[in-house]
Parts: C-alpha cells; sequence; structure tokens
C-alpha cells in the first residue's frame, strides 16, 4: 500500500507567499501614500461635521508634491541615506 504525499504543505505555503507579497506591496503603498491619504481623510472628517477643511485639503496637497518629487528620485545605495522616504 503506498501513500499519496499531502499537498496541504505545498498549498499553505503558496498561500503564505501571496500574503507575504500583498503585505508588502500594502506596506509600500502607505509608505508612498500614507501622510497623503491620512490628511484627506481628516479634511474629509472635517467637512462632514461642518468644519472648515482647508488646513487639512492643502496639507494633502503638499504631502502629494513630495510624494511625486519623491517618486522621480533614483533611489539607490549610493543615495540611500539622503532623504529617501
Amino acid at each position: 500500500m503506498s501513500k499519496r504525499p499531502s499537498q496541504f504543505g505545498q498549498g499553505m505555503t503558496e498561500y503564505i507567499v501571496i500574503v507575504a507579497l500583498i503585505s508588502v506591496a500594502a506596506i509600500g503603498t502607505y509608505t508612498l501614500f500614507g501622510q497623503t491619504i491620512r490628511n484627506q481623510t481628516a479634511g474629509l472628517a472635517m467637512e462632514v461635521s461642518g468644519q472648515n477643511a482647508a488646513t487639512a485639503i492643502g496639507q494633502a496637497q503638499g504631502n502629494a508634491s513630495t510624494s511625486q518629487t519623491n517618486a522621480n528620485q533614483r533611489k539607490g545605495l549610493d543615495n540611500y541615506n539622503l532623504d529617501n522616504h
């Protein structure tokens, strides 16, 4: 009588790899756009509650510009410590 090899371990490993890749992508997106998204959310919450959200919206626009500037810079080990965030 021969045993069938269990594929449970392989399926679980593939699932863990997929979850890890999604996590890395989410962390990268949050690092790049996190402050902008927080300011936009704060602006929405302020507007819904009837307050003026001009400051939060202005900060979101400033952070979006900073994100665009950082996205256009070449990043590597030679300039790792030069304001790369």
